[in-house]
């Protein structure tokens, strides 16, 4: 007498790489797609220029998510994204963060403030402009507001977002900017002011697929990351959907 066997199909593992002011949002993304489909995606976090360099030199991603057009449009340059799974995802915005026993509510940023002595001895954390997408959108901002030629020499250059934020969380640093998002889960700074969307170009989180790793089980999590439940994901830790403001 045989016995029949029946073997499941391997799911073949995913692998993003995430800007890292993405974290929290996109832990539990991953947590509600296993729930629906018992898959889990590993993801990887780092800022968006070291995990496009990463990528570009051949590192087994299947999805990158950036944190801004120009470390998508590097990998896009080098050919290594599948054209056309590239779309905008989410927007954000910056705000100027503080410790919460920092003495000020809210501060008014203009050319004539004085950021030395607010900042009272310490630095301004910022993701390094240099590289770090949080840190060029602070630095176009500071310029609009004619404020860059005095926060340059005061800055805190962080690797990434988070590392900013961490900076004022410490009170190593007694303010920082960083993405609104980041603001919002940290219980240990306020919003002390925003930086006018207008003084900066649109933050935008573009998601696509890298080239020959287009497995069933990559395109299955792609097709979530755009779905209505993802979005309300991103929506509730305060990333705004593309799709609402109607950018294509």
């Amino acid at each position: 007498m045989s016995v029949l066997s029946f073997s499941s199909v391997a799911v073949e593992k995913v692998t993003v790489f995430a800007a890292s002011s993405l974290t929290n949002a996109m832990n539990e993304v991953v947590i509600a797609y296993e729930r629906k489909t018992g898959d889990k995606p590993t993801v990887s976090y780092a800022s968006s220029s070291a995990l496009a360099r990463q990528i570009a030199q051949g590192a087994p991603a299947d999805i990158y998510l950036s944190a801004n057009e120009k470390w998508m449009d590097y990998l896009s340059e080098q050919g290594v994204i599948d054209p056309s799974t590239r779309k905008p995802l989410l927007h954000n915005s910056l705000v100027m963060v503080a410790p919460n026993d920092y003495p000020q509510q809210n501060i008014a940023l203009n050319a004539s403030w004085d950021m030395a002595k607010a900042l009272d001895g310490t630095r301004l954390a910022v993701g390094d402009p240099n590289h770090v997408p949080a840190g060029i959108y602070t630095k176009e901002a500071l310029e609009h507001i004619g404020l860059w030629q005095q926060a340059e020499r005061l800055l805190a250059r962080a690797n990434n977002v988070r590392g900013a934020l961490l900076l004022v969380e410490r009170q190593e640093a007694l303010l920082g900017v960083v993405y609104k998002t980041d603001a919002l889960i940290s219980k240990k700074v306020k919003i002390v002011a925003e930086l006018p969307p207008a003084s900066h170009t649109a933050i935008t989180y573009p998601v696509a697929m890298v080239k020959g790793r287009q497995s069933q089980s990559a395109k299955g999590f792609y097709d979530f990351l755009n779905s209505e439940q993802a979005a309300a994901i991103f929506n509730a830790y305060g990333f705004g959907d593309i799709r609402i403001r109607g950018i294509n």
